[in-house]
C-alpha cells in the first residue's frame, strides 16, 4: 500500500461531534501509515489536546471562513496532497473553489455533519447554501452526510442525485474501560436518578426545553440533571433554572474533553435538540448502556434508535411530553447490552474505516 498524504480541512477544532469525527479520521489514517495535514481556517479549539502528535497542524488564522480560500489554494499547489477532505459548509464550498483554483488533482471529499436546511434559515445564507451546493458540490469526488435524512435534505437543496451522496454515520471511539471517576461522582453527590446531557450550550441543542421538562419532575425530588458543555447561552440557562426553582438540582460542570465518565455515572441520557445530523453523543450514551430519551428531531435520533425501539422519542418543543417520556423510561428495566449492540451496529469502527478507504483510495 502506497503511503498517501491526506489533508483534512475545517474551521477549527471546537468541541463538537464533527470535529471529533475528523480527529477519528486523523488517528485512523496515521495508524494506516499515511501522512496527515490538519488544516484549520481559524486557530485552536478545545479539542487541540486530542490531536495525534504525528499529525501536521496548519492554522491559517483567518478571521472569516472565506479567508481560507487563497491560503488553501496555495497549500494545494505547493504540497500536492493525494486527498482533501473538507468538513462543514461553508468550508466545503471554499475547499471546492480552492481545489479548482489550484488545479489540484487531489481526490476531493466534502462532508456535512448536520441537516443543512435546518442549520441555515436566514434568507441570504440560505440562498448562498443553495447555490454553492448546486454549483460546487457536484465537482467533488465524494459527497458525504451522516444520516439518511441529512442526505435527502442535501439532495433536495443542491438538486443532486441522491445516489451521488453517501451516508456514513458518525463513529464512536469508546475507551477500553467505561467508568465514572471520583471527581464526577462527587459532582452528583447522592442524586438519584441521574439525568445527563452533553453538548454545546447553543440554540440548536435547546437546553431551555430540557430545563422546562426537568422542572415538571417535581415528584422526583432527589433527581439531578447534569448539562455537560459550555457556550454563550450558559448565563441564560442558569438564570432559567433559577426562575424555574430547580437551580439546586441542575449541574453545569462545563466542558470536558472526555465525556465518558459522565455517561458511565448516569442513569439516563436526554437529548433535547431542535435538529441534528447524527448525534454522536446519543450513540455514545447508548454504547455506555444508558436508557435514552430524545426529541424526534431532524435528523439522526429516529435512525439511531430504530424509531424508538431503543429509546423514547418525543415531538420537538414539547416539555410535558419530554417530562413524561423521561418518567416512563425511568420505570423501564435497563438493558445495557442491548443498547451497546445497537450503538456498535450504527456507529462502530466500520464507519471511520469507510472515510479512510475513500480518502486513501483503498
Amino acid at each position: 500500500m502506497r503511503r498517501r498524504r491526506v489533508a483534512l480541512f475545517l474551521p477549527n477544532l471546537a468541541g463538537g461531534g464533527a470535529e471529533r469525527v475528523v480527529l477519528a479520521q486523523a488517528r485512523e489514517l496515521v495508524r494506516r501509515g499515511h501522512a496527515v495535514d490538519l488544516i484549520l481556517i481559524r486557530e485552536g479549539g478545545e479539542l487541540i489536546p486530542l490531536l495525534p502528535a504525528e499529525v501536521n497542524l496548519i492554522e491559517f488564522r483567518a478571521s472569516r471562513i472565506l479567508g481560507g480560500l487563497w491560503p488553501l489554494a496555495r497549500y494545494l499547489r505547493r504540497e500536492k496532497p493525494d486527498a482533501l477532505h473538507a468538513v462543514m459548509w461553508p468550508s466545503t464550498a471554499v475547499a471546492v473553489l480552492a481545489h479548482r483554483l489550484a488545479r489540484s488533482t487531489a481526490r476531493l471529499m466534502v462532508s456535512d455533519q448536520v441537516t443543512l436546511s435546518q442549520q441555515v434559515r436566514a434568507p441570504a445564507p440560505l440562498a448562498a447554501l443553495r447555490w454553492t451546493t448546486r454549483l460546487l458540490y457536484p465537482l467533488a469526488d465524494f459527497r458525504i452526510t451522516c444520516s439518511t435524512e441529512a442526505a435527502n435534505d442535501l439532495a433536495k437543496l443542491g438538486r443532486i442525485r441522491r445516489d451521488r451522496i453517501e451516508v456514513i454515520t458518525n463513529p464512536i471511539e469508546p475507551p477500553e474501560r467505561i467508568a465514572a471517576t471520583p471527581e464526577v461522582e462527587r459532582m452528583w453527590g447522592d442524586a438519584s436518578p441521574r439525568l445527563v446531557t452533553v453538548g454545546s450550550l447553543k440554540d440548536q441543542k435547546n437546553h431551555a426545553l430540557l430545563l422546562r421538562a426537568f422542572a415538571e419532575l417535581g415528584d422526583l425530588p432527589n433527581a439531578r440533571l447534569m448539562i455537560v458543555g459550555e457556550g454563550v447561552l450558559r448565563p441564560r440557562l442558569e438564570a432559567q433554572a433559577e426562575q424555574l426553582g430547580i437551580a439546586g438540582r441542575v449541574l453545569f460542570p462545563g466542558f470536558f474533553l472526555d465525556p465518558w465518565p459522565f455517561l458511565a455515572s448516569a442513569d439516563m441520557f436526554v437529548l433535547s435538540s431542535d435538529y441534528e445530523g447524527f448525534p454522536l453523543v446519543l450513540a455514545e450514551a447508548m454504547y455506555a448502556g444508558l436508557r435514552v430519551v430524545s426529541t424526534d428531531c431532524i435528523s439522526g435520533p429516529a435512525e439511531l434508535t430504530d424509531n424508538g425501539q431503543y429509546g423514547r422519542l418525543v415531538p420537538c418543543g414539547d416539555p410535558l411530553a419530554l417530562a413524561e417520556a423521561i418518567r416512563a423510561e425511568l420505570g423501564e428495566e435497563p438493558r445495557p447490552e442491548r443498547q451497546r449492540e445497537r450503538a456498535a451496529k450504527m456507529a462502530g469502527p466500520a464507519q471511520i474505516g469507510r472515510y479512510c478507504d475513500l480518502l486513501a483510495g483503498e
